[in-house]
């Protein structure tokens, strides 16, 4: 059972809630905090700060509030 909960943990994972932090949340959210997000849905935590930031923001933001992009009409 113990080696069924190790390879789970290299897979995404789903939580019971969609994280609800907005662009500026994710823009000012510390190191720390990212990688625990990342890692609650399995996803990596690799690289630095600002790639975490953008990664976090691509994963969890609709495509409307990505900064740099316009909402749709």
């Amino acid at each position: 059972m113990d080696s069924k909960k190790k390879n789970d943990a290299n897979c995404f994972q789903m939580p019971l809630h969609y994280p609800k932090y907005s662009m500026k949340d994710y823009q000012t959210m510390p190191e720390w905090q990212l990688d625990r997000l990342l890692a609650d849905y399995g996803l990596p935590v690799h690289n630095d700060l600002a790639y975490k930031r953008e990664f976090a923001m691509g994963a969890f933001l609709w495509p409307n509030f990505q900064q740099g992009q316009k909402p749709s009409p």
